[in-house]
């Protein structure tokens, strides 16, 4: 019936994750809300911050420090915007997730949250901790980059 414009559309994005992290793989996964949070989330009303992703001893995984703000017009229906949260994976992501995540070093966290075909789904990836001389070492990549674009416009504008 209804006209589908774009198949997807970002809602929030954890930059600082490929900052801190090397991220080795991703995964998509939906993620259970309540109440007035998607209406909340279609105003663009999230952070993921300071979230992190873990797997519980019965092989559910949850995402911790999501903020979801309150909607305006949802009064007694909002939730705590810092809820713990359910994402829905399958189970053999799961256990493939657990078997990683034992690895020393190797930490879930979230990268992006956006509507995909008029459903919410956060993506996680699985993230190695960067020393702060690999932060240095991409930090003098992008400035390197950022130089030899610079002198490129520069060269094309004589």
């Amino acid at each position: 019936m209804g006209d589908k414009k774009e198949s997807s559309r970002l809602i929030a994005n954890n930059k600082k994750a490929f900052h801190d992290y090397f991220i080795d793989e991703q995964y998509e996964c939906g993620i259970v809300l309540v109440g007035t949070e998607v209406k909340s989330l279609r105003m663009g009303k999230c952070s993921i911050k300071e979230s992190w992703v873990r797997v519980d001893d019965n092989g559910e995984t949850w995402i911790y420090g999501m903020n979801i703000s309150p909607y305006e017009k949802g009064n007694i229906f909002n939730k705590d915007p810092l809820r713990v949260r359910k994402l829905l994976l399958h189970k053999g992501e799961i256990n493939k997730l657990i078997g990683k995540t034992k690895e020393k070093g190797y930490t879930l966290v979230p990268l992006d949250v956006y509507f995909s075909h008029g459903k919410v789904k956060v993506k996680i990836g699985l993230a190695r901790g960067k020393k702060l001389y690999d932060k240095r070492d991409d930090i003098a990549k992008k400035d390197q980059k950022r130089e030899a674009e610079r002198d490129f416009k520069v060269k094309l504008k004589v």
